[in-house]
């Protein structure tokens, strides 16, 4: 068996879980989430945990088993914790600001690149140089916070743009004048 997917994903206090048409769906405080279950994989709900089992060995059932493990229990986080994702905008006149959900970044160009936030995530600005993303899906978050910093990645020479929180940025020296 795969040793992810033989670990039990439990339920949090305060999460509901249903499972019916091969579809698990889970309420929790920051919402409510569903995943499709692949018809190769039989999931049973033993007390305050699910268990994940597979029929048959082959390889796309071994390698669905562990994902499955791992995507469900990212549900379980996301309806009971939530998921947060910060991003710093760095460089001389750069600011972000949001209004409802669009999400309003200034570039140091004439206009702002405008970015429409989805209805499943929150975002918030912190000093016009935090972005602040929650939500309970981790997949979509994640995905959200890769297209905005693809606005404006970090250039290695000064380190403006867009990039995560607590990232490196490899910085490259300058040209150096001629002696």
């Amino acid at each position: 068996m795969s040793r992810i997917g033989k670990q039990p994903v439990t339920i949090p206090e305060g999460v509901t879980v249903t499972i019916a048409d091969g579809l698990v769906t889970a309420k929790g405080s920051k919402g409510t989430l569903s995943y499709p279950v692949p018809t190769c994989l039989q999931i049973v709900r033993d007390g305050a945990s699910l268990v994940i089992t597979r029929a048959g060995g082959s390889k796309l059932e071994r390698e669905l088993h562990g994902t499955t493990r791992s995507q469900l229990n990212n549900v379980m986080v996301g309806v009971s914790q939530g998921y947060r994702k910060v991003l710093e905008v760095e460089g001389v006149g750069f600011r972000a600001q949001v209004q409802g959900k669009t999400l309003s970044i200034t570039l140091g160009g004439i206009k702002p690149a405008v970015y429409e936030v989805p209805k499943e995530i929150e975002a918030t600005v912190e000093n016009n140089t935090r972005i602040i993303l929650t939500s309970a899906h981790k997949e979509l978050l994640g995905e959200v916070a890769s297209q905005i910093r693809a606005l404006h990645p970090p250039e290695p020479y000064k380190g403006k743009g867009i990039h995560y929180e607590g990232e490196h940025i490899r910085r490259k020296a300058g040209k150096t004048a001629a002696a």
